[in-house]
């Protein structure tokens, strides 16, 4: 098995992923903007989709939002503690019969036959922690999908600011107050991180030419009994639109949720964020600018795409 599936395995099964991943909506804006952003691209495409493979679902932000507009969902995902906080809001919303959870790993989709869903989507980058089989699975999600497929895998030019901002999260924090423990250490870390910053023009050209995060360091974390983030691949937004097209997939659309959001202050996004009729207008302008084809590569986090078969 390789490391980064390994990794993956232990890091999104620890006992409290399913609690904190389902209040991310909660915790951060660049969070609110993304799944803002998934929500409206998904729903303006549900004509003629009745099934739906969601590969890595997570707690079932997507799977019970599909479900509660009539489609039959087959949730998949890596980790246990997530699809039980899935299954929980899915009771909630009354779809429990409306979607089948099975745990897996994105590497292995051999038990699903070639165009079995009408539509296949895979959001918040599962695909990016499969290195180095991330086109392979690219593959193996268009093999099992009919019509439409809608990915997003971690943005290279998105994450490169990242080397140059080691706060970068502080600046989509929600609510300061919050009992987040992750809110709570990007706060409480903000000074050390900015005195222990340099800037090293050779990681950010490593990361340009190679684009991957992570590696030896996360597999030594990973041996010694640690859960090191994923080894995360990264891609550029022409090498995934390459990859669809020469799998098949027509009428491709690329878009960078957050890239719009990222030149804002966060005492501004709290603002907006605390009103509800800035909010919804701010997140319907967020929609239009980051999916000009121009600015798709600097979403905050991800590379969403979308296409047919």
């Amino acid at each position: 098995m390789d490391y980064s599936r390994k990794i993956s395995e232990r890091l999104w099964n620890m006992p409290d992923k399913g609690e904190l991943e389902s209040r991310r909506e909660e915790t951060f804006i660049d969070y609110i903007i993304q799944k803002s952003h998934i929500e409206k691209e998904l729903l303006s495409n549900l004509d003629g989709i009745k099934t739906v493979f969601d590969g890595g679902a997570g707690c079932g932000r997507f799977s019970v939002l599909l479900a509660k507009h009539g489609c039959e969902v087959t949730h998949f995902d890596i980790s246990q503690p997530m699809i039980d906080k899935a299954k929980e809001l899915a009771e909630k919303e009354g779809v429990l019969d409306k979607i089948t959870f099975v745990k897996g790993a994105l590497e292995d989709l051999k038990d699903f036959g070639d165009k079995s869903f009408d539509m296949v989507i895979s959001f918040d980058a599962p695909v990016s922690y499969t290195y180095p089989n991330q086109e392979r699975v690219i593959g193996e999600l268009v093999r099992i999908c009919r019509k439409r497929i809608m990915i997003s895998v971690s943005s290279r030019l998105g994450y490169l600011p990242y080397l140059s901002n080691p706060i970068q999260k502080n600046q989509f924090i929600l609510d300061e107050n919050c009992g987040d423990s992750f809110v709570r250490w990007c706060i409480e870390n903000k000074a050390n991180s900015i005195n222990a910053f340099s800037f090293s023009k050779d990681a950010v050209m490593k990361l340009w030419a190679q684009g991957l995060m992570g590696g030896d360091d996360e597999i030594a974390e990973y041996e010694n009994g640690g859960t090191p983030w994923c080894i995360t691949y990264t891609f550029m937004p022409d090498e995934l639109e390459s990859i669809l097209k020469r799998l098949g997939v027509k009428n491709i659309k690329l878009a960078g949720p957050g890239a719009y959001a990222r030149t804002i202050p966060n005492e501004l996004l709290v603002k907006i964020m605390n009103d509800s009729e800035q909010r919804t207008d701010f997140l319907d302008v967020c929609y239009r600018y980051d999916s000009n084809p121009f600015v798709c590569g600097m979403g905050k986090d991800n590379l969403l795409a979308s296409g047919e078969l």
